[in-house]
């Protein structure tokens, strides 16, 4: 039942962010950016962790979570350290995240020999 809340609700957020690409003229990076901030508010005024709750990886994976967890961790770090949590939180938050992302790109970028895209 997991695997199906996960699959439903992420499955949400993605239709939700194509129908925004499809009808409207908001650029890409917009979007991405405006679920991030979107998933912030959210976890901000609490509505986003009892999603997370119920969806577990549908919730917490796509961009929304990513804005859910830097928000969380910097409310943390305002808890634990006072004002300066606020420019440090984010980044204890995502540290394992963007480490994780940045040494496993590089091997692909070892294991995989990628070609310069043609323009036909």
């Amino acid at each position: 039942m997991d695997y199906l809340k996960a699959f439903i609700i992420g499955g949400l957020i993605c239709v939700l962010a194509q129908i925004v690409v499809d009808k409207t003229k908001i650029t890409m990076p917009k979007i991405l950016v405006s679920f991030v901030v979107i998933g912030a508010i959210l976890s901000a005024v609490g509505l986003y962790q009892p999603l997370v709750d119920f969806a577990g990886a549908g919730a917490a994976v796509p961009l929304p979570g990513f804005g859910h967890v830097l928000a969380r961790g910097v409310m943390r770090e305002i808890d634990e350290a006072g004002f300066i949590g606020i420019f440090t939180g984010s980044f204890k938050a995502m540290a394992g995240g963007v480490a994780a992302a940045v040494v496993f790109s590089y091997i692909a970028s070892i294991l995989f020999n990628p070609k310069e895209p043609t323009m036909k």
